[in-house]
């Protein structure tokens, strides 16, 4: 159909990128969904479903990538779920990503996926914002999710507010774990998940709270927050009890099983100006 958008999903781990393929399916206008998937980080069995194609790749493979969005008739391109460390410590880069990496002063994420972006629209492919199709998932402000937050509780919120921002200005992590005006763990390159194990662990399950917002100046094309059902598993076992997030600026993902895992599990989601 001519007013079909055609896009291509850059599909990382967990359940974003099929849960971006079911709201791009629900869309009035018609849209054909083809997805580049990584070896050892994408779930199939979750997306293939919602798409009209998908093709493998290690990372790394950044003109084959392209290639196979040209084959499709790709004119736009959101990147949904993230990469595992491990997997980018075992990068093995093409021709065209070498290119674009000598290119690149700073190597953090920021400006690696902005170079890719570029890199994608010098073949006419736009980078759309990862909330695309999603707006309905940011979190609103207030109470969200599971026991009403006590008014004390609150104060390690903004506290943790305040060093996150500027833990994510630094460019270090976007999440902290603070207990009673004390950092206990900061977020790095090892990810959200060990930064809550090591926090909690610290912390040993008593009124431990997580606080993840996103960075100054954010380009939402990539690495938005996210809070999915697995972020409630992870911060139970380890023991954390509250969880907060930017309002506006964070998805709370397969949002029905964490309102019912924050009320089997006594955790409570709120959301900060």
């Amino acid at each position: 159909m001519a007013n079909t958008r055609n896009i291509g999903i850059i599909a990382g781990n967990g359940v974003y990128p099929s849960t971006f393929a079911r709201a791009a399916r629900a869309q009035s206008t018609p849209v054909r969904l083809s997805v580049a998937a990584f070896e050892n980080e994408t779930d199939a069995a979750l997306i293939t479903p919602h798409v009209d194609s998908i093709e493998w790749f290690r990372v790394g493979q950044l003109g084959k990538l392209i290639r196979y969005f040209k084959s499709q008739g790709v004119t736009e391109a959101i990147m949904v779920g993230q990469i595992a460390p491990k997997n980018l410590f075992d990068l093995r880069p093409d021709l065209r990503l070498l290119f674009m990496l000598a290119k690149v002063k700073e190597r953090n994420a920021e400006s690696l996926f902005g170079a890719i972006a570029d890199e994608l629209q010098k073949d006419g492919i736009t980078l759309l914002p990862a909330t695309t199709f999603m707006e309905d998932l940011l979190a609103p402000v207030g109470h969200i999710f599971g026991p009403t937050l006590k008014s004390r509780a609150w104060d390690d919120v903004h506290f943790g507010q305040r060093i996150a921002k500027e833990s994510s200005r630094l460019d270090i992590g976007q999440t902290v774990i603070v207990r009673h005006g004390t950092v206990l763990a900061v977020e790095a390159f090892e990810g959200t998940n060990a930064c809550i194990q090591r926090g909690g662990e610290l912390g040993r399950g008593k009124a431990v709270t997580m606080v993840k917002v996103s960075k100054p100046n954010q380009d939402f094309r990539f690495d938005i927050p996210v809070i999915g059902a697995q972020t409630i598993l992870t911060c139970a076992e380890a023991g954390v009890s509250v969880i907060a997030v930017e309002a506006g600026k964070t998805l709370l993902l397969e949002k029905e099983r964490i309102a019912t895992l924050c009320q089997e599990k006594q955790i409570t989601v709120v959301a900060f100006a």
